[in-house]
């Protein structure tokens, strides 16, 4: 009963609130002060934290959408054209790689940049700095037509062929067409032939015990087909096709190289060269780099670069629709002749 009592006496009759002194009442508010600034900041904390966060966030947003911009700049067809040039110079047009449509040494980019040096005011002359193994006859004779084409309508501005590691079939075709060629001594010149390759299987159906089943209209449409046998027919075919091919070749070689070519008929026998023995063959006119020439035998030692760089988007959308092509030609042994 008078722990009841006691208890009972704490406590306001009318509230039933505990009753404390001015000390507690201290302790208490001091308390709540203490929780209460606690509370404070580290709801500061948080709302720093977060403000801090975003603005990381939002930074690091705009550097990656600044480093896609300069990207796909970089990665847009380029040409200098001559167009932000206002002084004289020489026109820079890279052959480099493999000749072919879906390559970045195809017609249209090479064509278009032809077009561009031509009818720059500003570019005194060309260079054709070409680095490659060679590719497609059909490619690579569109280069020199255009060539050809536009050094009749501007008969005024030089083109010159300088080769760098390998000028070789198609790449030496479209070197051709230019008013000098000039090697370094090191240089791999020349490969002036047709090849077409492809495989037999015949006798690996026979030991497989498989049956193939050719179904055509038209007598020769499976010709060359890589799991029958092979008809002499059919090689005598291809055979003067690519002689044809190889004609056409030799023709163009000995328009644009005229008397400087040696009599010598290995010229035309698919072999390479170095670049000296090049220069003593009449494939080359003499020694020297893209600066060289541009400094000492244009006299314009500023070069620009006219390349139309590839388009990387447009290039994957393109090779799509020649992926199934070549593996079809790939199977059944059907590929393009290419200069070699």
């Amino acid at each position: 009963m008078q722990d009841s009592n006691n208890r009972s006496a704490d406590r306001d009759p009318w509230t039933q609130n505990p009753i404390v002194d001015d000390e507690g009442m201290k302790k208490d508010r001091n308390g709540e002060a203490w929780e209460r600034e606690l509370i404070t900041n580290l709801a500061m904390g948080a709302l720093k934290e977060q403000r801090r966060a975003r603005r990381w966030g939002i930074f690091f947003k705009l550097l990656f959408v600044a480093y896609l911009i300069v990207f796909l700049v970089a990665m847009l067809p380029g040409r200098d054209g001559g167009l932000s040039v206002g002084k004289p110079h020489t026109a820079l047009i890279e052959v480099r790689g493999v000749i072919a449509a879906d390559a970045e040494a195809n017609a249209d980019n090479l064509v278009t940049s032809l077009r561009d040096a031509f009818k720059s005011s500003q570019a005194k002359a060309i260079i054709l700095r070409i680095n490659s193994p060679g590719g497609s006859p059909v490619q690579a004779g569109y280069v020199y037509d255009e060539i050809q084409r536009l050094r009749s309508l501007y008969p005024d501005k030089p083109v010159y062929a300088v080769i760098a590691d390998m000028c070789a079939s198609g790449g030496y075709y479209i070197a051709a067409a230019a008013d000098e060629i000039y090697a370094d001594k090191a240089s791999i010149v020349g490969s002036i032939g047709v090849i077409m390759s492809g495989f037999g299987f015949v006798d690996t159906l026979d030991k497989l015990g498989v049956e193939r089943r050719l179904l055509t209209a038209g007598e020769n449409k499976g010709f060359l087909d890589p799991f029958s046998p092979l008809r002499e027919s059919d090689v005598a075919h291809i055979k003067s096709m690519l002689g044809t091919i190889h004609q056409q070749f030799i023709d163009v070689v000995k328009a644009g190289r005229s008397d400087r070519l040696k009599d010598n008929e290995a010229l035309f026998s698919g072999l390479v060269w170095t670049g000296e023995q090049s220069v003593e063959l009449g494939l080359v006119d003499a020694l020297g780099s893209s600066s060289y020439v541009a400094r000492e035998i244009i006299g314009q030692e500023k070069i620009v670069d006219y390349t139309v760089k590839p388009d990387p988007f447009e290039q994957f959308a393109n090779r799509l629709g020649v992926v199934m092509a070549e593996t079809f030609a790939r199977i059944t042994g059907m590929e393009a002749g290419t200069i070699r």
